[in-house]
C-alpha cells in the first residue's frame, strides 16, 4: 500500500496508556495527560512545510439560481494555485450520508445560505480569502421555503391535526427543492384501535428550536497527494469509511487510492458524521500536487456542519381516570433543511420512540422529515428522540395535572419493564427499570433552600444585582426517556478489530487497531480495558485510527462501546484461543481451565504457569475479527411494526430550578440523574458522559438555539449562540444502575445519548412547576416567562 512521502506534523501516533485498569475499573485515558497539558494535536494543528491553504466561497442566499461564475480575478492574484468550481469535480457531483443529494460544489442552484460554490488554494490563508472574495457569482434570488409543514403542503399550526385525506386535500403548490419533492420520509406507527376513546384527554402542540453541536474544534483537515495518484486525508471526523466512500465517488478514485487517518477531534456530537471540507481539500491537493490544509473559523463552522432538527409536534394523550394510558396520537414534523443527511434515520427514531418509555395499547403516530431552505440538519446526540421527549413528557405532566395525580406516580404506573411491548411490536427482552429510575430519583434529598442569609450568587441573575429574592419561585420537575443503541431498522451494523500480541521491550504488549473514531468519549480507553481483561496483559497500545483496517461504523448512536467493544473482545478471544492452544502443546496435554492473567498462561487446578514472553518468543499472534450485534429488521411501512432496535438505554432526571417570574430569568439549582448502563466498563467515564449529556439537554431547554430569519442564520458565533458554561451547570447527583443486557458484550448498554434526552424535559417541567405556565416551546426565553410573548 502506498504511503505519503512525508507525515504531517500533528498526525496521530500510537497511544500507550498508563498501563492499568481492566473492564469495570476507572482506567486513566491514554490521551488524557496530553490534553490536559495542551500537548494533544487536533486537526487544526496539522502542518506541512510547503502546504497550501484552502478556502471555500459560500452562497449568501438560502435559495437562488446560479447564473454565472467568474473566477478570472481570483486566479490572477499572486500566490493563488487553484480556483475550482463544480465543473472541476471529476466524479459524482453529489454525495450524502444516506441519500446522495448534496452537491460537492453548487451546480445550478444553491439551496441554503452557506452552500459551497467555489474553492481556492493559495500559499497563505489571507491570500486564499482575498481570492475567494474576488470570485464573482451572479444569482437569481428566489423566495426560500422555511417551514417544514408548508414545504409538505400540510396545514399550519392553526389546523395541524387533520386526517390523511384532509392533509392530501390541503396540499398546495410548493416549490420543489428536489426533483422528488420536499418529503424526505414519512414514518407511520399504527397499533391497536384506530379510534380509541378515553375518560381524560389532553392535547398539546410543541416546538423545539435548532440546536448546534457546539464542539470546540472547528472542521479541519489536511489532504496530501500520494505517489500513486491518490490522496491521504488526515481529518477530524466520526466515520472514516463512509467518508472514504463518498470521497471516492466524488474523486472517481478507488478506495485503495483514498486513505483516511483520524486527526485529533475536538468534539463531535453528530456534527462530524457528514462531509465538510473532506472532498474540497482532496480536490485542491490533487489539482495543485501539494498538501492542502483547510480549517474553518467559528462562523464558517456554523455553516459547515449539520445541526439538530427543529421540530413541531402535536400530541393527544388519552387515559382512564385512574391514570392508565389508553392511547397516544402524534404528528411530528422534522425540518431537515436543504439536504437529507441523517433525516431518514432521525424520522425513524422520532417516530418509533416518539411516545416515550410507556406502555400504550393504542398508538397512531405520523412522523415527517421535510426539505426546506434552512441549513441542513442531521445527527446530534439524542438523534430524533430529544425533540419528541419534550413533547411526550410535557404531555405526561399535563395529564397528571388533569388527573390530580403526582407526575412521578403517573409515569411509574405506565412505565415499560422487561417483557413490555413497544409501539413497533418489539418485546423488550432485557431489563427496563423505568419505574425504579424514577423512584430512586424521588428518594434523593432535595437541595436546601438556604439558612435565611441571602447570597445574590444563588439567585437567578443575582450576580448582576437584579434581584434580592422577590419574585423568585422554586420548581421541581421529573422526566424519563429511552433511546435506541446502535444502528437500527435492518442496517448491517458491524465493527472490525485487529488485535496483535507480541513481546516488546521484554514485555507482552497488545496493539488494538480499529477505525472507530475517538471523539473525546473515551473509546481508546475502553479498547485498552477490554484487551487487558481478555489477554491478561498490562501494556496495550491503540493504533492510530485509519482506513487500513475494516470499517468500525460511526461513532454515533451510543454504539462504539457495544459494537467496537464487541469486536475488540472477539478479536482478543481469538488471540487468546491461539495462545492457549500453543500452551497445551507446550505442556503436552489438554488443561481444562487455562486462562491468561498477569502476563502468563495459568491454571488454578493444575498449577500451570507459562509466561507469555516465553510462549510468544519472537513471533506475534494477530487476529482480525468483524463483529455484529444481533440483527434488526426494517419496519412495515404502513404499520411501523418490526424488531427495529437492538437495544434500549433508559435514563431519568430530576431538575430543581429557581425562576425570577418578574424578569424571566432561570437558574438551575441542581440536576440529578439515574441511568441503567448494564455494565459500567469505565465508571468514571460513564459519569462524565452522563454529566455532559445533561449539560447539552439543559442548554437546549433554556438557552441554545440557532436563530433563522428567512432562511438566514443570524447568530453564527459563540457570542450570540449561547451554551452552558461552568457557571450555568449546577451541582449534580448521579446514580448508575447495572442491570446486564444478556445480548450485549459484558451486559453493557450505550450511555452517551440517553441523559441528553431526559435532562431538558426535566428542566422544562421544573420551570413549569415554578411558574404555572404551560411552556410549549424550547428553549424557554425570558419573554415566555413574563407574558410579553
Amino acid at each position: 500500500m502506498s504511503t505519503p512521502t512525508r507525515t504531517p506534523t500533528g498526525a496521530p501516533a500510537h497511544l500507550t496508556g498508563p498501563g492499568s485498569g481492566g473492564v469495570g475499573d476507572d482506567a486513566q485515558r491514554p490521551d488524557g495527560v496530553l490534553k490536559v497539558r495542551g500537548e494533544f494535536a487536533y486537526g487544526s494543528d496539522l502542518w506541512m512545510e510547503d502546504m497550501l491553504w484552502g478556502v471555500t466561497l459560500r452562497s449568501p442566499h438560502p435559495y437562488a439560481r446560479i447564473l454565472a461564475v467568474d473566477t478570472s480575478a481570483a486566479t490572477q492574484l499572486p500566490g493563488v494555485h487553484a480556483v475550482l468550481t463544480a465543473e472541476d469535480v471529476p466524479g459524482e457531483k453529489v454525495y450524502g450520508l444516506e441519500l446522495a443529494d448534496q452537491p460537492v460544489l453548487a451546480v445550478d442552484v444553491v439551496r441554503y445560505q452557506g452552500e459551497p460554490v467555489a474553492l481556492v488554494a493559495a500559499d497563505h490563508p489571507d491570500t486564499a480569502r482575498r481570492a475567494a472574495a474576488l470570485i464573482r457569482v451572479d444569482y437569481e434570488v428566489w423566495e426560500p421555503v422555511t417551514d417544514a409543514r408548508a414545504a409538505l403542503g400540510h396545514p399550519t399550526r392553526d389546523a395541524l391535526h387533520e386526517s390523511d385525506a384532509e392533509v392530501t386535500e390541503l396540499s398546495r403548490e410548493s416549490a420543489h427543492l428536489h426533483p422528488e419533492g420536499n418529503l424526505v420520509r414519512h414514518l407511520k406507527v399504527r397499533t391497536g384501535d384506530p379510534e380509541p376513546t378515553a375518560d381524560v384527554v389532553v392535547v398539546g402542540e410543541y416546538e423545539v428550536g435548532m440546536q448546534d453541536q457546539a464542539f470546540l474544534g472547528p472542521e479541519s483537515g489536511l489532504a496530501v497527494p500520494a505517489d500513486d495518484g491518490g490522496v491521504e486525508l488526515y481529518v477530524a471526523t466520526q466515520w472514516l469509511h463512509v467518508d472514504q466512500r463518498q470521497i471516492c465517488s466524488a474523486l472517481a478514485l478507488p478506495p485503495e487510492q483514498v486513505r483516511l487517518t483520524l486527526a485529533g477531534v475536538g468534539g463531535a456530537f453528530g456534527g462530524r458524521e457528514d462531509l465538510s471540507m473532506h472532498v474540497h481539500a482532496c480536490l485542491l491537493a490533487l489539482r495543485t500536487g501539494k498538501p492542502v490544509k483547510m480549517s474553518y473559523n467559528r462562523e464558517e463552522s456554523f455553516f459547515g456542519h449539520v445541526h439538530r432538527h427543529p421540530a413541531t409536534m402535536r400530541y393527544e394523550h388519552g387515559a382512564t381516570r385512574d391514570g392508565q394510558l389508553v392511547y397516544v396520537k402524534a404528528s411530528i414534523w422534522f425540518d431537515g433543511g436543504a439536504y437529507a443527511s441523517s433525516t431518514p434515520a432521525v424520522v425513524g427514531n422520532g417516530g418509533t420512540m416518539g411516545i416515550g418509555p410507556y406502555v400504550v395499547p393504542n398508538v397512531h403516530v405520523d412522523c415527517y422529515g421535510a426539505y426546506t431552505n434552512n441549513p441542513p440538519c442531521g445527527a446530534m446526540r439524542g438523534f430524533g428522540s430529544v425533540q419528541t421527549a419534550f413533547a411526550y413528557e410535557s404531555q405526561m405532566d399535563a395529564l397528571a395535572v388533569e388527573l390530580g395525580m403526582d407526575p412521578v406516580e403517573l409515569r411509574c404506573r405506565n412505565a415499560m419493564e422487561q417483557g413490555s411491548t413497544t409501539p413497533t411490536g418489539q418485546v423488550i427482552d432485557s431489563p427496563a427499570p423505568v419505574a425504579e429510575l424514577l423512584r430512586r430519583l424521588e428518594a434523593m434529598p432535595l437541595p436546601s433552600t438556604g439558612d435565611g442569609a441571602l447570597d445574590l450568587r444563588d439567585m437567578p441573575g443575582g450576580v448582576s444585582n437584579t434581584t434580592h429574592g422577590e419574585g423568585v419561585r422554586r420548581g421541581v420537575g421529573y422526566a424519563v426517556a429511552y433511546k435506541n443503541v446502535a444502528f437500527s431498522e435492518g442496517y448491517d451494523d458491524y465493527s472490525t478489530a485487529r488485535v496483535r500480541l507480541e513481546v516488546i521491550g521484554g514485555e507482552p504488549t497488545a496493539t488494538v487497531h480499529t477505525a472507530a473514531a475517538e471523539v473525546g468519549q473515551g473509546l481508546v480507553t475502553v479498547e485498552q480495558q477490554i484487551a487487558r481483561t481478555e489477554l491478561g496483559v498490562e501494556q496495550v497500545t491503540v493504533h492510530p485510527k485509519d482506513t487500513t483496517v475494516g470499517s468500525a461504523g460511526s461513532t454515533s448512536a451510543s454504539r462504539q462501546t457495544y459494537v467496537t467493544g464487541g469486536a475488540v473482545k472477539a478479536a482478543c478471544e481469538a488471540v487468546r484461543a491461539e495462545l492457549l492452544a500453543r500452551a497445551e502443546l507446550l505442556v503436552g496435554r489438554p488443561v481444562p481451565d487455562l486462562r491468561l492473567a498477569g502476563g502468563q498462561v495459568v491454571s488454578d487446578t493444575e498449577e500451570v504457569a507459562v509466561p507469555l514472553v516465553d510462549l510468544l518468543g519472537d513471533e506475534a499472534v494477530e487476529q482480525t475479527v468483524q463483529w455484529r450485534h444481533r440483527p434488526t429488521e426494517a419496519i412495515d411501512p404502513e404499520t411501523g411494526q418490526g424488531f427495529a432496535h437492538v437495544q434500549y438505554a433508559f435514563s431519568a432526571h430530576r431538575a430543581v430550578v429557581d425562576v425570577d417570574t418578574e424578569l424571566g430569568l432561570v437558574k438551575v439549582v441542581e440536576m440529578a440523574c439515574t441511568q441503567d448502563v448494564g455494565k459500567a466498563i469505565n465508571p468514571q467515564a460513564v459519569v462524565g458522559q452522563i454529566q455532559g449529556g445533561t449539560a447539552q439537554g439543559l442548554g437546549l431547554a433554556v438557552m441554545e438555539e440557532i436563530l433563522i430569519r428567512d432562511g438566514k442564520v443570524v447568530n453564527p458565533s459563540f457570542t450570540d449562540y449561547l451554551i452552558p458554561t461552568i457557571l450555568d451547570m449546577p451541582p449534580m447527583r448521579v446514580e448508575v444502575l447495572e442491570y446486564a443486557d444478556p445480548h450485549a458484550p459484558y451486559g453493557l448498554r450505550g450511555v452517551g445519548e440517553a441523559p441528553n434526552i431526559s435532562s431538558g424535559p426535566a428542566v422544562l417541567a421544573a420551570i413549569r412547576a415554578a411558574t404555572g405556565l404551560p411552556l410549549a416551546r424550547v428553549p424557554v426565553r425570558p419573554e415566555h416567562l413574563t407574558g410579553t410573548c
